[in-house]
């Protein structure tokens, strides 16, 4: 990854990301830490508390990329992925997926645009070297 021209290891990408796994919540706001560094502006994450002074969590992610918009939800422990098919910013089409396959389509979509970006490169090699 030292050249700008070298291209992103996607199994880093998704190693990274699923690195704080084992625990849901503690990935779930990793994930959206790093997406909020490496992608502003083209994030979404919608905080909530859990009570009245409880600290704010992620509760829904949502990455437009391209013509899609990959988006996971945490609520009461449970994860759930989705790919929607976007036209003009219209949702043509939702599908659920598995959360190897949506992490593989994050992988995809960030190496696609740290292509486009030398910005969005620049932070994601950055993450992968922490």
């Amino acid at each position: 990854m030292a050249s700008d021209d070298a291209e992103l290891d996607l199994d880093l990408i998704a190693a990274s990301l699923r690195a704080d796994s084992s625990d849901l919540s503690a990935f779930v706001e990793s994930l959206a830490d790093k997406l909020e560094q490496v992608m502003p502006g083209r994030v979404r994450i919608d905080r909530r508390r859990t009570g009245l002074t409880g600290p704010k969590r992620v509760r829904r992610i949502a990455l437009d990329a391209g013509n899609e918009r990959l988006e996971l939800e945490l609520d009461k422990g449970v994860i759930a992925t989705r790919r929607a098919r976007l036209s003009g910013g219209i949702v043509l089409k939702n599908e659920t997926l598995d959360t190897d396959v949506w992490l593989a389509a994050l992988g995809e979509a960030l190496a696609a645009e740290a292509q486009r970006s030398a910005t969005t490169r620049q932070a994601l090699e950055r993450l992968l070297l922490q």
